[in-house]
Formats: C-alpha cells, sequence, structure tokens
C-alpha cells in the first residue's frame, strides 16, 4: 500500500513538473506574471531565481492565512518540501527537521541541527524557537548546510522569518478573530515616518484559547482523595493565552542606517497532554475507549514562558564602496513546564485503583528555565564591483542557561504557581529536584564571496572556521525516592572546526539557471544531564555533514509559472542522537557513526489564470543510520519491538533504521482563486500538506509509530481595499492521528489537535 501511494506521488510530482515546462513561452512576460521574489538567503538582496542552493520563500499573507485559528509556529510544518516542525511540548519548544535531520531530544539545554533565525538573529535555545509569528514579511527555508555565512549549528539548514520593517508611509493593521474552543485573537501593527530620516513600526498579538480536553475526576477512583477532599489534577487542559509585541525604530541617513527591534513574549496555558494507553498492543491503532477529549489524570499541568530581548543591525556606507554591517542581539527567557508524564492516575501498587490500563508507577515532573541570558554579535564587511561581490566578518556568540528539574509525588499539591522560578521555595511541594548550568561560549571567522567569470557563471566560495566551548555543571540536591542527594558534577567540552561552501550557476537562457553545490556544516559538541532519576551526563562528539546538491531553477509560460527542483545527496559522520527513555527512563546521547540520505524536492508557483494562483511542492528524502555497533535500549512499555537484539543485555541494533519523525515522502499545495466583485474581492483558499509514515523512536516497533498524515485548510474571505472579513476552517476533515509517543511507561501517545474553525475581520490602516 505505501508503495502505491510513493508511485502515485511521484507521478503527480513528474507530471506537475512536465506539464508545467511544456507551457508555451513568449519573448514578452504576461501583464500578470509572477512577481519577483527577494530572499536574503545569503546575507544579501538576491532574486530568488539566482540563489545556489535549494531555499523556499512563503510570503506574509500566505502564511496569514495557513495560520488562521492562533496556529503557532508548527504552522509551516510541511507547507514547504522537507520541512517538518513538531513539539512533545505543545505551543514552545519547537523542534525542526530538513532533509530528515533533527533532534528529538526534549531537554532544555539540547541544540538542533536546524538553525531558528529571526530578524537576522539565532534563536539557540528550544525556548526561544516557539516565538510567536505575527506581522511578518516572509519567511525563508534554505535546505542544507549552511556552514559559512551562518555556520553554527545549521548542518540540515535554517529557517528565518523576517518581519515587516519600518516605512515611510503610514499603515497597519487591525485584525480580531473568534474560533472554536472559545478562540480569541487580536493582532495589529501600525507604522510610519516620525521625522525626516526615522521611522518606527509597533506591532502586538493576544491570543487565547480554551481548554478542550476534559479532565475528569469522576472517571478516577472515589478514594483517590486528598487531605483537602479534592482530586490532584487540572480539570481542563490545551488552553492557552499569551501576549506578544514587537517595536522596531529604523533610521535611514546619506551613508548610515540603523535598525532597533524590541520584542517581547508571555504564554500562560497547560503543556501537551500525555494519555496513557490509548495504543492497542502489536498495532498502531487506537484502543477502543480513547477518547479525543476525555483523560483521566492525577498530576497537575501548567506552562508559563516568558521571554524579551533587542537587536540591532547597523549599516555604514565605507570608501571604496564598502558596507560595514554590525549586527547585535540579547535575548532571555524564563519557562516552567509541568505534565502528568505517565498520562493516567495512580499505579499497581497503590490501595486503589488506577488506569487506564496498566499504569507500573506514576511520573509527574517538570522543568523550568530560572535563568537565562543569550548575547551574540556580528560584524560583517562586504563590497560589491564588476567582478565579484564578497563579504567577511567575525561572529561571537554567549549563552548562560540554567535549567531546573523536578520531581512530584503523584498525589502531591503545588499551591504557589508565582514561585515556579524558585526551586528551593518551600510552598513547592516537589519530591525531587535537579539543577543544570550551562555556559557556552562560541566565536567564528568566515568569508564568502562570488566570482563572476562571465555574464553566464557565477562561482561562490566561502569558508568558516568555528569554535565551540560547553562548562557544564549538573547535581541532585533532593533525590527523589528518599535517595542521598548527588554533589555537582562537571563537564568541559570545546571544539573547532572548519566548514564551507563550494557553488557554481549557470544562466542557460533568461529563464534558467541550473546549479551544483558542494557544502559542509559543523555541530559542536553536545551535553545532557537527565541525573534526577540516576542517569549518567552524556556527551555527543561533534557531528559533520559533506552535502551534494544539483538543481535547477526555470520561469515558464511568460513569467506566469517558477519551477524549482533539486537532487541532494548527504553524508553525515558522528550523528548526535537522543536514545531514550525506554527501559532505562533516562535520555542520554549517543553518535552514530555515519547516517546518509538522499532525495529530490520540487516547488511550483504558478498563475493558472489572472485571478487563481498555485503552489505545490513535493519531497522524497530517504535516510538511514549506518552504524553495526550502535544500540539503544527498547521501549519499556511492552511494545512489539521489530529490530534484532543488541550486543549489549537488553538493547535493540538500529543499523539501518531511518532517522525518527523523518517522512520518506512529503507534499503540499496551496490554491488561491480571487473573484472580482463591485469593489471588493472574494477570496476562497485551500491548503493542504501530507507526510507519509514515521517512526517516533530510533528503534522500530509496532506501535510506536506514525499513520500517514494529510491536514487541509479552507478560507473564505470577503476583502475591500479598507478591510476584510473571513471564514476559515483547519484541520477540515478532522484527522485524529498519533503523532508522538511516550515509551518508558506504558502504550502512551500524544493526537494532533482537532477540526478547528471561526471568523475574523481586519482593517487595514493607509
Amino acid at each position: 500500500m505505501y508503495i502505491k501511494n510513493k508511485k502515485s506521488l511521484l507521478a503527480l510530482s513528474i507530471s506537475m513538473a512536465l506539464s508545467s515546462v511544456a507551457f508555451a513561452q513568449d519573448d514578452a512576460k504576461d501583464d500578470f506574471a509572477l512577481e519577483e521574489v527577494i530572499v536574503t538567503a545569503q546575507k544579501t538582496e538576491q532574486n530568488l531565481q539566482d540563489v545556489p542552493m535549494s531555499v523556499t520563500a512563503i510570503d506574509g499573507d500566505i502564511m496569514d492565512e495557513i495560520r488562521s485559528g492562533g496556529s503557532d509556529i508548527r504552522f509551516i510544518s510541511g507547507r514547504v518540501p522537507s520541512l517538518i516542525v513538531e513539539s512533545d511540548f505543545g505551543r514552545v519548544f519547537p523542534r525542526f527537521y530538513i532533509r530528515g535531520l533533527g533532534n528529538t531530544d526534549f531537554d532544555l539545554n539540547a541544540s538542533q541541527p536546524v538553525s531558528l533565525i529571526y530578524d537576522d538573529i539565532v534563536m539557540e535555545n528550544p525556548m526561544l524557537k516557539g516565538f510567536p509569528v505575527f506581522d511578518v514579511d516572509r519567511v525563508e527555508v534554505l535546505r542544507g548546510p549552511q556552514g559559512t555565512l551562518f555556520g553554527r549549528n545549521t548542518p540540515a539548514g535554517i529557517v528565518k522569518f523576517d518581519s515587516v520593517k519600518p516605512s515611510v508611509d503610514t499603515n497597519g493593521y487591525a485584525k480580531i478573530g473568534f474560533g472554536r474552543f472559545n478562540q480569541f485573537s487580536f493582532e495589529g501593527a501600525i507604522g510610519g515616518e516620525i521625522s525626516e530620516n526615522w521611522t518606527a513600526r509597533f506591532s502586538y498579538l493576544h491570543d487565547e484559547r480554551g481548554d478542550w480536553v476534559d479532565n475528569k475526576p469522576g472517571l478516577i477512583d472515589p478514594n483517590l482523595i486528598l487531605v483537602n477532599g479534592q482530586v490532584n489534577g487540572d480539570g481542563n487542559l490545551e488552553g492557552y493565552a499569551e501576549d506578544a509585541f514587537r517595536f522596531q525604530l529604523a533610521y535611514d541617513g546619506d551613508d548610515f542606517r540603523a535598525l532597533f527591534n524590541i520584542h517581547g513574549r508571555d504564554m500562560d496555558g497547560t503543556a501537551r497532554v500525555f494519555r496513557a494507553n490509548i495504543i492497542q498492543p502489536g498495532t498502531n491503532n487506537f484502543t477502543p475507549d480513547y477518547d479525543r477529549f476525555t483523560v483521566s489524570q492525577d498530576g497537575g499541568n501548567e506552562q508559563i514562558v516568558q521571554s524579551k530581548g533587542f537587536m540591532s543591525k547597523l549599516e555604514w556606507d565605507l570608501a571604496n564602496d564598502m558596507t560595514l554591517t554590525s549586527i547585535t542581539g540579547y535575548e532571555e527567557v524564563e519557562a516552567y513546564s509541568r505534565g502528568d508524564v505517565e498520562g493516567g492516575y495512580g499505579a499497581v501498587f497503590f490501595p486503589f485503583a488506577s488506569g487506564p490500563g496498566f499504569i507500573p508507577f506514576p511520573a509527574q515532573t517538570a522543568d523550568g528555565i530560572p535563568d537565562h541570558s543569550q548575547f551574540t554579535q556580528e560584524f560583517r564587511l562586504s563590497k560589491a564591483t564588476d567582478s565579484m561581490f564578497w563579504q567577511t566578518g567575525v561572529f561571537f556568540f554567549d549563552e548562560h542557561l540554567e535549567v531546573d528539574s523536578f520531581n512530584y509525588d503523584d498525589l502531591s499539591v503545588e499551591p504557589v504557581i508565582p514561585a515556579r522560578f524558585d526551586p528551593n521555595d518551600s510552598n513547592r511541594a516537589h519530591s525531587g529536584y535537579a539543577n543544570q548550568i550551562q555556559d557556552t561560549t562560541a566565536y567564528a571567522v568566515f568569508g564568502q564571496a562570488d566570482f563572476y567569470l562571465s555574464d553566464e557563471t557565477t562561482l561562490t566560495a566561502g569558508l568558516r572556521w568555528s569554535h565551540d566551548k560547553k562548562d557544564y555543571t549538573a547535581s541532585v540536591p533532593l533525590a527523589p525516592f528518599g535517595g542521598a542527594p548527588v554533589p555537582a558534577s562537571s563537564v568541559n567540552v570545546s571544539d573547532s572546526n572548519f566548514s564551507g561552501n563550494l557553488s557554481i550557476s549557470h544562466i542557460l537562457d533568461d529563464d534558467t539557471n541550473i546549479y551544483a553545490r558542494l557544502a559542509r556544516g559543523f555541530r559542536a559538541p553536545s551535553i545532557q544531564g537527565r541525573v534526577l532519576f540516576g542517569g549518567a551526563i552524556t556527551v555527543a562528539d561533534s557531528e559533520t555533514i559533506t552535502s551534494i546538491e544539483a538543481g535547477f531553477k526555470k520561469e515558464m509560460w511568460n513569467g506566469r509559472a517558477r519551477l524549482n527542483a533539486a537532487l541532494f545527496y548527504y553524508q553525515m559522520n558522528d550523528q548526535q542522537l537522543t536514545a531514550g527513555s525506554g527501559t532505562a527512563n533516562v535520555n542520554q546521547l549517543v553518535n552514530a557513526d555515519k547516517t546518509v540520505g538522499y532525495g529530490f524536492e520540487t516547488d511550483l508557483t504558478a498563475k493558472l489564470t489572472e485571478n487563481t494562483l498555485l503552489t505545490f511542492g513535493v519531497s522524497y528524502n530517504n535516510t538511514e543510520i549506518q552504524d553495526a555497533n550502535l544500540t539503544v535500549a527498547p521501549c519499556g512499555a511492552g511494545c512489539v519491538v521489530l529490530d534484532p537484539p543488541g550486543a549489549i543485555a537488553g538493547s535493540v541494533s538500529i543499523d539501518g533504521n531511518s532517522l525518527p519523525r523523518a517522512p520518506e515522502w512529503m507534499s503540499n499545495v496551496i490554491l488561491k482563486h480571487i473573484i472580482p466583485l463591485d469593489g471588493a474581492d472574494l477570496v476562497l483558499s485551500t491548503d493542504w500538506a501530507y507526510r507519509s509514515e514515521i517512526n517516533f523512536f530510533l528503534y522500530e516497533s509496532e506501535e510506536f509509530r506514525g499513520d500517514a498524515l494529510l491536514v487541509g485548510g479552507l478560507r473564505v474571505s470577503y476583502e475591500t481595499e479598507k478591510w476584510a472579513a473571513g471564514l476559515y476552517g483547519r484541520n477540515i476533515t478532522d484527522q485524529d492521528k498519533l503523532i508522538a509517543a511516550i515509551d518508558f511507561n506504558n502504550l502512551e501517545g500524544i493526537v494532533n489537535d482537532p477540526r478547528i474553525w471561526g471568523i475574523d475581520f481586519q482593517y487595514n490602516f493607509f
């Protein structure tokens, strides 16, 4: 069945490509040809068709449509080829995968091989990566190693957001929305000129949704009560409320430009709901008693994230047509996330009922960031001449991070929420506490040049030297289960590396570019210490990747269609992987000797008519772990493991497995049609994203995998120049799928959000 689906997708991709190539060509562009797409994938403004790498850009208007209904940053998952975004935390801590490469680690000091850059600032800590998307001009997805200009932690690629910048024209908007589950949102922006050289823009977002999962105490044994007569466990789950803002101030002089950006976020809600024993043994089907809207848990659940930051971008025009750029960034975040990890109530050894299903032991934990700061500084010098464009610079990164991990007795109470950032507060009823402190320093020197070998051929070469250093300390002042405290233990790691790229692009004709690219990427050593439950501090050595890519970029049909495609192959040495929790009930870092991947990506954008726009993409990603000696602990929940036993007792070999959360096939389509009316437009749009089956963990089992998933959206809006009113639906077919799992306690799963619908109204300022 899966082979048939793959062939169907491939046939559809080839059919779309060939039909596009067959579009008739004339010398002149159509009056409604596609607009030129300008990106900054190489830290300078370029036409998308001239960039010698696989890049997809989504503009702000399209993003606004597909994120209707309060969608967080995960809305871009599957909306471009080879990109997956998921989270076991909910609206925070997104994890990014490009071409199958990502990191399933849920530790708050986890590094990722996909870098997120927001307004020229790298967001390193995973809690920073979930900053809400609003008043955004475009997002660019750069696939493949970005080892020269961005360098740090980019062996898989980059997701890059650019907000709408201040302009001399006074403009803005106000948008209000209402939706299912008491969803309410307000979003607005206003900006313009404030003096001869100064402009400003202020953007604001408020978004909230009520709880849509009921935690019903009536399902719990009536003897399960506390001294105050109340059942522990939050009554309703999955709700949230958050606010975010961005203020930008820009200066534009004769030979100096400046942009200042202050931003912040405050989110208060519940963590992702884990559901005990919802998977039928021997399959990945839901159990008969599974109910998407109901759980029965006895643990607390809350999630709070507060972040703020500042950036400045300064540009000087120097003598000899050179430009000096300085980009300074500062970010900090505080966070606390607590959940009922085993997803049920009680345990088999408690003197009252437990469930749903078999619960071998209770598990209720929390992780928090009481203190964090990140400082980045980049200086870049660039110059364009008739024969070349070059840029060179230095980069500095400094981060201080403290992580607190808590264990709670399953019947404990936590009455004082404001104390969440003080682990030593006596009001906090935790029964176990561990502390981690990590200081990271990194610096780099880089340079890249485009050599114009002829009017048709450009050679690009870049090189970066990076040095990373991490100092890490972990301790357990309060051990759970009456254990002895564990004194502080420290680990210090560092590494230096050269990375870079070499590419050549050639203009075949006025509408066609071809290119080839060789790139090398690097990720510094990582440290993990799940020491609260007796786990050891583990270190993963640096990983490196070498990637070969070739593709073409073509405009067709008199400028009404654009088709970009790429083939790629990569080999990653010493890939950093996260093994756990499984039977060991602890996470640990390991290195795989080698991982190989290959595949292709295609992007098609076409104006089918003057008022109809089609965007279509498809990708194939084959990944394979190649390490005959690498073994991991399988599930501790009685699953049917498909891998052979490993050399270590109780382990299994993962040699030959694909990477976790890495679908082979992905496809996306957006279709937008405008019906002109008297003084207004009726706009109809639909979008769909498909991914094939995935494994949740490094090992393979019958239970812990996700079926193929197809999710669609629909929007109908009535728009004038000044205002718009719209109706929308997300997950309109109401797909109900297992999308993640926890494997150490029971057959526990996480499901996707249900169907959402709503209305919104927008007024535009000019």
